[in-house]
């Protein structure tokens, strides 16, 4: 009998079949001026994989941006001066590359839901006048898959962190193979 209720965890682990190529997690502070250096690192990871387009790896690298800001924003990763963000990349299967953040945790100021979740209810006004808020339509546009969940998925854990994740599939990844200077 189990004391807490589980439920089976969706496909968001951070290990890749055996042999296949995975690179080491990054950790940054959480602050918005390390975006730059965050899409930095992305961006040369991405490269020693030889047979990504360029457009694909910009599009990954846009998302990746916006899942970073998202976190220094709504969470305690943001909000505490020791706050960090966490990156992690691999494939998950062939063809297909997943880019996480994974952040501190909810703010001790918030008083008002902080899960991820694209905005849907805006008027064509309320578009044209908003200044922020399309960071997640621009990943629900651009990755082939998207989600969240809890870095522990324990009840008495809750607000602990998020880990927030895309997935991106192109051809070239299945048909041409991967090769890549990752860390094994």
């Amino acid at each position: 009998m189990a004391i807490v209720p589980h439920t089976p965890a969706l496909d968001h682990t951070n290990s890749p079949p055996e042999n296949a190529p995975r690179w080491e997690c990054r950790v940054y502070p959480g602050q918005l001026s390390q975006i730059s250096r965050v899409r930095a690192d992305l961006a040369v990871d991405l490269d020693r994989m030889t047979n990504l387009p360029v457009e694909a790896r910009e599009e990954v690298v846009l998302c990746l941006s916006e899942m970073f800001a998202n976190a220094c924003e709504h969470s305690c990763s943001g909000e505490d001066p020791d706050g960090r963000v966490v990156r992690t990349l691999d494939l998950p299967r062939p063809g297909a590359v997943r880019v996480s953040i994974i952040d501190d945790g909810t703010r001790t100021s918030s008083t008002t839901d902080t899960v991820p979740k694209v905005p849907r209810r805006r008027t064509r006004k309320d578009w044209d006048e908003a200044e922020r808020g399309r960071g997640l339509l621009i990943l629900d546009h651009l990755a082939t898959r998207w989600g969240f969940r809890p870095v522990l998925d324990f009840p008495f854990c809750a607000g602990l962190g998020t880990v927030i994740w895309a997935e991106f599939t192109h051809p070239t990844l299945v048909s041409g193979g991967v090769t890549c200077g990752g860390v094994r």
